[in-house]
């Protein structure tokens, strides 16, 4: 099975999926939005028309919109809609912001588009009431990760995942194809992978347990030694080292001494 699923794939199922338009103004500032945005988005909660339309975001997504709405620069040029964590637990927002312009082309306003693709790269799993899971029902896993590779929007699958690193509010994550950009953080995928699979074992790196190929220990430090024909040493904290240990099932015979 590939480890992406092809643009035409899932672009197929985007045409089915109603969509959400909110209108900014050139200050950035909610002007209205349509039926769809109304119930997806908080509306009632946090009030957002008038508003600046960061100031209702939470700190880490911030930056992020600042991006989508032109103001900050990318570290992938030319990129497509991304996939981004807003302020609605459990769920994964396609989103693209057009600037709209008068007839000189001056900028008048902002017009934000997005997808809801929960369904599509993520699942359900009963039993757990965390993560941000409604109550009484289960919290849900992602089964693709949303990455951004020559212009395209990639969805990853989870399993083929080797490891995930961090860069600022972004991450990469690596597969035996290469790496691939992510506007998820580390945080946000943390939370939503199988944690059975997956281990986060530093603040920069999570691993796919599955394909930790040798432990490296040298002068008191951990280092996993990833499959794949080219070696990747990922650094462990002595924090993670004993929660490592006990997932892969071998106890703390070689954990890091104090």
């Amino acid at each position: 099975m590939d480890s992406t699923t092809p643009s035409s794939s899932w672009l197929y199922l985007l045409e089915r999926f109603d969509v959400g338009v909110v209108h900014l103004d050139r200050e950035l500032k909610v002007m209205g939005m349509n039926d769809f945005a109304r119930r997806s988005l908080p509306v009632q909660e946090k009030l957002p028309f008038g508003k600046v339309v960061m100031s209702f975001h939470p700190e880490a997504a911030k930056a992020k919109v600042k991006f989508l709405l032109g103001q900050a620069e990318c570290p992938v040029n030319n990129a497509p809609p991304m996939a981004m964590m807003i302020n609605i637990p459990d769920r994964v927002l396609l989103i693209k912001v057009s600037k709209m312009g008068d007839a000189q082309g001056a900028t008048v306003g902002y017009t934000l588009v997005f997808y809801d693709i929960t369904e599509v790269v993520s699942q359900k799993v009963e039993g757990s009431v965390n993560l941000g899971a409604a109550e009484g029902g289960g919290r849900r896993q992602l089964r693709k990760i949303p990455t951004i590779k020559k212009n395209r929007v990639l969805l990853v699958d989870v399993p083929a995942v080797s490891f995930i690193r961090s860069e600022g509010h972004y991450t990469w994550v690596h597969t035996s194809q290469g790496s691939q950009f992510c506007n998820l953080n580390i945080g946000d995928l943390e939370s939503r992978l199988d944690p059975q699979m997956f281990l986060r074992v530093h603040r920069s790196y999570i691993v796919n347990l599955s394909q930790v190929d040798e432990i490296v220990r040298d002068d008191g430090r951990m280092t996993l030694r990833m499959m794949g024909s080219t070696p990747v040493d990922i650094p462990v904290s002595r924090a993670s080292a004993p929660h490592l240990m006990e997932q892969l099932g071998i106890g703390d015979a070689i954990a890091p001494r104090p």
